[in-house]
């Protein structure tokens, strides 16, 4: 007999642990409950389905749309095959998919209803050679799950190595195009292994997803975890703060993982405090810290908040602030997991002392092989000793806790979304109004930093946030899209030209 679980494929294990589990709950998603043995015979169905149209191993295989079991479906049925999943932003127009999805050389793409009509009009500048609906029949579509009834079981999942590719998730470059992050099956792996040392895990925890899969911290910080330990996941197709509480008391959640906005929505809904917590045992929280005002709401509740760095390139966690520390290292990122390193850095890539700011490195087995053909990229982000360069600037304070302190990047992170200025300053430098523009970040207590655009106009026009918006929407998603404008006679430059962000976000601060 094969055996799946002794080798690092990812649908491997989970292949393996439907043998193991079968009858219990894999997952919940919308009143559905699907077995582990149920959801295995769909992975192995889809599996035979795509081999059969020509996915072989190292080829590419899309999913774009909201959280859906379709989606972990599509994962798992390409790595069986050794194939390599991409998931895709779903809030992201027709141009900027048609740049990914061809940039990775997707070979079948699985979309669902409410994307369908946002790629429709770019289908034919796409690469795919097959394109699957996994909701609805549509004129024109092949339909995923009729077609995967139709197929037969795949006996084994494809061998893979450690080091091979599982996932290729697409995070905002600087210079304004997207680079795929390649992860691999080991990546993965460590990283899950890195988080269950770090808040513990088991097979009776329920897990709500709410973030979105296509996300490292939606479908990579506990989700897939979920499928090793055999628990159960209920997913939402996407974030409700009132069907999140709902679930929590329905279906007795012990763990979800969120960006803090989310959290604070939920402590906002009418049925906050009427809702029975009593089953929630931590929430998991990233892209930014928890402000101390909502801690200890939900620690009125009896809820602890473990609180995490990473990116996309580190699987992703490379600190974990457990809740013991949460409020005497308020604003910290804690501590590099077990089988992980962080580093701080100097120009000179070399090590400097507690309480010196300088650039936040890690490695370790959870750092990303590199990114998808843009090997000059990987050489600039890991170095020759492995240390993966993160562009984030911080500090340890005495007891070896991370403080980060701004981006060297300049990224800006609104409600959970990482913004790139770049990108969103190339699509409007095309407005005719405008001479020159900057887009930085700046505090907000809703999505904790909004998206501003700080702009100098031509003589004699004129500009409002709402035109501005507009004339961006067709090419920016709109989590892209600037909340705040500010007109200015020029932008502050140093000599050689460069914007002085930290000016205007120093003169811009309310």
């Amino acid at each position: 007999m094969n055996r799946p679980g002794m080798e690092p494929n990812l649908a491997a294990t989970l292949l393996r642990r439907a043998e193991l589990s079968a009858e219990r709950t894999a997952l919940i998603f919308e009143e559905q409950e699907i077995s582990y043995g149920e959801f295995a015979d769909r992975v192995r169905r889809q599996a035979s389905l795509l081999r059969s149209g020509g996915v072989c191993v190292g080829d590419r295989v899309g999913y774009l749309g909201l959280n859906h079991p379709a989606l972990l479906e599509t994962m798992f049925a390409a790595q069986a095959l050794g194939a390599i999943f991409v998931p895709l932003n779903f809030r992201l127009t027709a141009q900027e998919l048609t740049f990914i999805i061809n940039d990775a050389g997707i070979h079948t793409l699985v979309v669902d209803d409410a994307t369908r009509p946002v790629l429709e009009p770019a289908v034919g500048d796409l690469c795919c050679q097959q394109i699957f609906t996994s909701e609805s029949v549509a004129d024109g579509w092949r339909h995923l799950s009729t077609e995967r009834a139709e197929a037969e079981p795949l006996a084994h999942a494809v061998s893979v190595d450690v080091h091979d590719v599982a996932v290729i998730m697409y995070t905002s470059g600087t210079t304004g195009l997207p680079k795929g992050a390649m992860l691999t099956h080991g990546n993965i792996l460590w990283n899950n292994i890195n988080s269950m040392f770090a808040f513990g895990g088991s097979r009776d925890d329920v897990i709500l997803t709410a973030a979105p899969l296509f996300h490292i911290g939606g479908l990579n910080v506990m989700t897939l975890g979920s499928f090793h330990t055999g628990s159960t996941v209920v997913l939402l197709r996407n974030f409700d703060a009132g069907q999140v509480l709902a679930d929590f008391e329905r279906y007795k959640v012990s763990h979800m993982f969120g960006a803090p906005a989310m959290f604070l929505f939920m402590s906002q809904h009418p049925s906050f405090a009427t809702t029975n917590l009593d089953s929630i045992r931590v929430l998991l929280c990233g892209a930014a810290p928890v402000p101390e005002s909502l801690i200890e709401l939900y620690a009125a509740r009896g809820i602890d908040f473990c609180q995490g760095y990473g990116l996309t390139e580190t699987s992703p966690f490379s600190s974990f602030l457990t809740p013991e520390w949460s409020i005497s290292k308020l604003g910290s990122a804690g501590q590099a997991p077990l089988f992980s390193n962080t580093r701080i850095v100097d120009d000179n890539n070399q090590p400097v002392p507690a309480g010196v700011r300088g650039e936040i490195c890690m490695n370790g087995p959870n750092i990303m092989k590199g990114y998808w053909n843009r090997p000059e990229a990987t050489a600039a982000a890991i170095d020759a000793e492995g240390w993966f360069h993160s562009g984030d600037v911080g500090y340890f304070d005495e007891d070896g806790f991370l403080f980060i302190c701004d981006r060297l990047k300049d990224m800006v992170i609104s409600g959970g979304e990482n913004v790139y200025p770049a990108e969103v300053e190339s699509a409007l430098y095309k407005h005719d109004s405008i001479a020159e523009v900057a887009v930085i970040g700046l505090p907000d207590e809703k999505w904790g930093e909004a998206v501003t655009a700080v702009v100098a106009l031509h003589d004699g026009h004129e500009l409002t946030l709402e035109e501005l918006r507009s004339f961006a929407e067709p090419m920016l998603a709109r989590y892209k899209l600037p909340l705040r404008l500010h007109v200015v006679d020029a932008l502050p430059r140093n000599p050689a030209g460069k914007v002085l962000k930290f000016v205007l976000k120093e003169n811009l601060q309310e």
